[in-house]
């Protein structure tokens, strides 16, 4: 988009006439140029996108900098702005300080004002704000630019798009040089556009071409400069709404092997060349003789390839899940250290979830696949490598079992996924155990927009937590995961601030967590359940669990080992991990057990008055880990 600092000009001569004829007027009369969308974080971490702001009848976008010399001044009037009028937020941006010291800015209650991380300085350029206290304001009824200037003019226009009658002393004037004497600090850019073969290419092979290319899970091949042309704009559009490269985890928080976040200087090299036209360049286009992988198994040869029983979906409906069985070939016990799943129709494959068992279940039972996790596949997470020393051990015999979920595309096809799977050399040191943090029971109320569900896992043991993966539906919104260690210290380890249901990742620690006895995994989801989320199917409805992308689900799964058990001396019990699950969603008043209140109601029941005094063994009034171990095994 393109200003000119003349732009308050117009919107005086607009205010002046109406308020001559003694009527209001909306600024937006008197500016064409559109905001694009955007997703920033906040100063707290939450991702904000502008369209979001779809209800309110301004959004001012200023520019801020803490270390200019009106910044106090600056936030105080964005403050007295969203107090004095209903329906305005101020988006204040931000290109160089840290997040703590833009959250020391903003006090605690100050709802409508936001302090944004523009790391990669595309937001901001793209508004052409040169100075700290550059100023738009966005009309939300069509996203046109009704003002730009400074902040003390955002008001004036803020109060003639709330339809209200500009007071003549809040006329605006001519705004002559920049809104403050404190120039934003760009990062250099050359004076010519990005090169597209010795800048574009490479760029693209880094972030986007192991799925965007031909048979890859991208919608659309990098083939060419002319398809790369073409899609330009829309890859600019979802560079600024975080939605590309698909990585959400928060940057200051945890660091994660194999990011597929794109770098800051290779954001704003590629935003810059498309922002001026894309330009071809000279020189041959590689993208024309660039070779595909000459694999279809990306880790190599498998050691074993499994075919998934081959199964119809329609073109439309919903179809329940299904639980194929595919009986264990190998003659020997053997440790998987790395699995590849390859759908065979990708666009109906939603997820795939793998484990194995000693014998094939007499009945569907969902839950099966989880006893000897190995993998799951969703889009971004298509291999899965143990981490190093771990491993999941499938015994000689038995069965490896799926947990299949298709969504129709609208034309009718077959799928015959396929498996690939690695075995260690030698046996590792540990085994690799799964566990998800969850909560069946949840009920997310009818047009909320930030609805909160939580439950937590107690570890019983010393034990290393290797990698982590947040799950909801259309309405999941955010996530994160917390620590509550036994000292009482409480550490956020991965908060995901822009939750994407279409791509569901793995994030791997660097260096996994070493967590003592008695610490508890949080898990924690936000939910929208709003009109303003443009995925949720129907925001009149309360929504409970379910398997289907149409209900919910808290669902926070992590690979750990135990300290004090080694593949040749294994101790896990699947029952304590049941137990540990069970309490932590039905504790309510987080003291690690369960009182009869917070038992289910048909348990409840059963137990009555006599059973319980066999059960609660301690006579302390409510059943704690082991009491209901023993419950449980009866």
């Amino acid at each position: 988009m393109t200003f000119s600092r003349n732009a308050l000009i117009p919107l005086c001569a607009v205010l002046t006439g109406v308020m001559a004829l003694g009527g209001a007027t909306t600024a937006a009369q008197a500016y064409d140029s559109k905001a694009d969308n955007f997703v920033l974080l906040d100063h707290t971490g939450k991702a904000r996108e502008l369209r979001y702001f779809s209800d309110h009848t301004a959004v001012v976008v200023t520019a801020q900098q803490n270390r200019c010399e009106d910044n106090a001044a600056h936030v105080s009037k964005a403050l007295q702005l969203v107090q004095d009028r209903d329906g305005v937020a101020v988006l204040m941006i931000n290109t160089e300080d840290a997040r703590p010291d833009l959250a020391a800015n903003v006090p605690a209650e100050a709802d409508g004002v936001y302090l944004l991380q523009d790391t990669t300085q595309i937001i901001s350029r793209s508004f052409e704000f040169t100075h700290a206290g550059d100023t738009v304001v966005v009309n939300p009824k069509d996203w046109s630019v009704a003002y730009q200037g400074d902040l003390e003019g955002a008001t004036r226009a803020a109060i003639a798009l709330n339809g209200e009658q500009v007071p003549a002393t809040l006329m605006p004037v001519s705004l002559e040089g920049p809104a403050s004497n404190c120039p934003i600090n760009y990062a250099p850019q050359p004076a010519d556009a990005p090169d597209y073969v010795a800048d574009i290419v490479p760029l693209l092979e880094r972030n986007c071409m192991a799925c965007h290319q031909e048979g890859g899970i991208g919608p659309w091949a990098m083939s060419s400069y002319e398809m790369v042309l073409g899609f330009s704009p829309m890859m600019r559009e979802v560079v600024r709404t975080k939605r590309m490269p698909p990585w959400h985890a928060d940057p200051e928080v945890g660091h994660w092997q194999n990011s597929a976040a794109m770098s800051i200087e290779d954001t704003r090299t590629l935003v810059s060349w498309i922002e001026a036209g894309s330009p071809r360049g000279e020189g041959d286009d590689p993208l024309l003789t660039r070779a595909g992988p000459d694999t279809e198994w990306p880790l190599g040869v498998p050691d074993l390839i499994l075919e998934i029983p081959e199964f119809t979906v329609p073109a439309s409906g919903i179809v329940d899940y299904t639980f194929p069985v595919v009986p264990n070939p190998m003659q020997r016990d053997v440790w998987v250290k790395a699995a590849t799943i390859i759908p065979g129709d990708a666009r109906v494959v939603h997820h795939v979830l793998m484990g194995s068992a000693e014998q094939a279940p007499q009945d569907t039972d969902r839950e099966s696949v989880f006893q000897n996790y190995i993998m799951g596949y969703a889009p971004g997470n298509e291999s899965e490598h143990m981490p190093e020393g771990t491993g999941v051990k499938v015994p000689v015999g038995g069965v490896f079992l799926f947990q299949m979920h298709y969504t129709p595309v609208g034309i009718e096809t077959t799928d015959r996924t396929k498996v690939g799977l690695y075995f260690a050399d030698e046996m590792p040191d540990n085994f690799l155990r799964h566990q998800v943090v969850l909560n069946p029971a949840i009920k997310i109320p009818p047009n909320e927009a930030n609805h909160v569900e939580e439950a937590y896992f107690e570890f019983w043991d010393d034990a290393t937590i290797y990698n982590l993966i947040p799950h909801s539906h259309y309405r999941g919104k955010s996530s994160e995961f917390e620590l509550f260690y036994p000292d009482g210290k409480r550490e956020v380890v991965l908060s995901v601030p822009n939750y994407d249901f279409n791509w569901q990742r793995t994030y791997s620690f660097v260096e996994p967590k070493e967590v003592p006895k008695g610490t508890r995994i949080v898990h924690r989801t936000v939910y929208d359940n709003s009109a303003k989320n443009a995925r949720n199917p129907n925001p009149d409805r309360e929504v409970p669990w379910g398997l289907q992308s149409h209900d919910e689900m808290l669902y926070g799964a992590m690979s750990y080992a135990w300290k004090s058990e080694s593949s040749e001396a294994p101790n896990h019990s699947n029952l304590s991990a049941d137990v540990a699950q069970f309490i932590g969603f039905k504790d309510a008043d987080w003291d690690g057990k369960l009182q009869k209140a917070e038992l289910p109601n048909g348990m409840r029941e059963r137990l009555g008055w006599f059973k319980w005094w066999f059960v609660d063994t301690n006579f302390d009034g409510a059943l704690d880990q082991e009491e209901l171990e023993v419950m449980f095994s009866r």
